[in-house]
């Protein structure tokens, strides 16, 4: 079931890359992200309310806590210097180098998380890294 989710996933991020080009024109980039960024704080709390999982919020943990603040800080960080490539350099370029976020997930998991880091993720990494520098050439 992960995978179907993992595919939806994708196909919403790449309507979102093109929606947001097209709405982004003649809108400040942090006005954008913040527009946007209120749009899923109420999707994500409907979500919650409709599921009535409301109720474990105090459940979290202090370590919990701790990551989900930093997570959602360089959610913001990554929204905001995504939005003004989006709007500075053409969608078919800054999507792919956004993706690159593949190679350096599957590099901080082997580091942080030591997860394995088999010859077939290094030769993910190196098609992926190679792929992207071929589509903004």
């Amino acid at each position: 079931m992960w995978f179907v989710f993992a595919i939806l996933s994708a196909v919403f991020a790449a309507f979102t890359s093109i929606l947001a080009k097209i709405g982004i024109e003649g809108v400040n980039s942090n006005l954008a992200t913040a527009i946007r960024t209120v749009v899923v704080v109420i999707m994500s709390w409907g979500m919650v309310f409709l599921t009535n999982t409301q109720s474990g919020i105090t459940e979290i943990s202090k370590k919990s806590w701790i990551f989900l603040i930093l997570s959602g800080l360089a959610t913001g960080a990554s929204w905001l210097c995504y939005y003004r490539a989006l709007q500075i350099g053409e969608a078919s370029k800054v999507v792919p180098v956004d993706k690159l976020s593949v190679v350096i997930t599957l590099l901080l998991a082997f580091l942080l998380l030591h997860e394995q880091f088999t010859v077939k993720s290094l030769i993910g990494c190196i098609l992926i890294g190679a792929g992207t520098l071929f589509m903004v050439i």
